[in-house]
């Protein structure tokens, strides 16, 4: 079974701008002046799982490097804020790039920026509120699913079952 995590990123202006440039539309990471960064196995890693050159891509701080190191193509995302899960992502490829992540995202100096990148090779946007989350076993109410959170196997089942719908193919 696929790994679930939950990120927030479409609840403060800094994310839905972020968002904006890498969740809205596909990045051509294929060109410059994304490909110059990259290192050539996380661009053969890119191209494999996006052969298209274009993939949307989201992030995660060095303080969750251990936790991202699990990641890996299939694990599934709930990208949130406003009280929602606005959006459902399949990863495609993880990779840590801090000087890929500055480019993609141009975060304003001084502000941390992810080191973690990883790209969605599925993305679908939904619009789940919280509560339909919160009913679910292990769940607690009026969690605001604050930072990266890592979901155990019985809450990822719950939550891939309530999500299916918004899912294509996952069904």
């Amino acid at each position: 079974m696929a790994q679930v995590f939950i990120q927030p990123s479409y609840g403060t202006p800094e994310a839905r701008r972020y968002g904006t440039v890498s969740l809205d539309r596909g990045v051509p990471f294929a060109d410059a002046p994304y490909a110059d960064l990259l290192d050539p196995a996380d661009l053969a890693g890119l191209v494999a799982a996006h052969p298209e050159g274009r993939a949307r891509f989201w992030g995660a701080t060095a303080k969750h490097d251990r936790r991202m190191d699990t990641v890996v193509a299939g694990d599934v995302v709930l990208l949130t804020g406003r009280k929602h899960v606005r959006a459902i992502g399949e990863v495609g490829y993880r990779f840590r790039d801090p000087a890929f992540a500055r480019r993609l995202w141009n975060p304003d100096p001084g502000k941390c920026v992810w080191d973690n990148v990883y790209s969605l090779r599925g993305y679908w946007p939904a619009l789940v509120p919280y509560e339909a989350i919160w009913a679910l076993p292990g769940f607690t109410g009026g969690d605001n699913f604050m930072g990266l959170r890592f979901l155990d196997a019985e809450r990822s089942a719950a939550v891939l079952a309530l999500t299916a719908a918004d899912r294509p193919g996952a069904r």
